[in-house]
C-alpha cells in the first residue's frame, strides 16, 4: 500500500512539473509572479550547499531585490524527511515584479556579480562546487488561485 501511495504521489508531482515547464501563465502583465526553486543535495552536503548559497547567491538576489525586479525572497528547508525520490533539501521562493522579469535575463546581473565578488576566480570555483553537490534542481512557477475574500 505504501509503495502504491508513493507511486501515485510521484506521478502527481511529475505531472505538475511537466505542466509548469510550458510558458508562464499570464495574468495581468503587471502582477507579481512567483517561482519556487527546489534543491536536492548529495546526502551529507546540505550544510555545505547552504553555506555556499548564502555566500554566493543570496547577496545577488538581495541586490536584484533592491532594484525592484524581485519583491521577496524566502529560503526554507523541510522539518521532516520524505522518501528519497521526493526529497528536497531547500526551497527558495522568489516573488518577482511580474512574469516578464521572472522569465527574461537581467541585463545588470553580470555587473552585480563582478561588483559583489571582485575575486572572480574564487566566486567561480565556489559556484561550481555548489552545483557539483546538487542532485537535482527544479524551477516551479506557481499561480495563486486563492479566491478573493468576499
Amino acid at each position: 500500500m505504501r509503495r502504491i501511495l508513493l507511486a501515485v504521489l510521484a506521478v502527481v508531482f511529475s505531472a505538475s512539473l511537466l505542466a509548469a515547464q510550458g510558458a508562464p501563465p499570464q495574468g495581468s502583465a503587471d502582477q507579481p509572479y512567483t517561482v519556487e526553486y527546489y534543491y536536492k543535495c548529495q546526502w551529507g552536503h546540505q550544510a555545505e550547499f547552504l553555506q555556499l548559497f548564502l555566500k554566493n547567491h543570496y547577496p545577488l538576489l538581495q541586490k536584484i531585490q533592491a532594484t525592484g525586479r524581485i519583491l521577496s525572497v524566502k529560503i526554507e528547508s523541510p522539518a521532516y524527511h520524505t522518501s528519497e525520490e521526493l526529497r528536497w533539501d531547500f526551497r527558495v521562493t522568489i516573488r518577482y515584479k511580474n512574469s516578464t522579469v521572472a522569465t527574461t535575463a537581467n541585463p545588470d546581473e553580470e555587473a552585480f556579480i563582478k561588483q559583489l565578488w571582485p575575486d572572480q576566480a574564487t566566486y567561480q570555483k565556489e559556484e561550481q562546487r555548489r552545483f557539483e553537490i546538487l542532485l537535482g534542481h527544479i524551477d516551479l512557477p506557481v499561480t495563486d488561485i486563492t479566491p478573493a475574500k468576499q
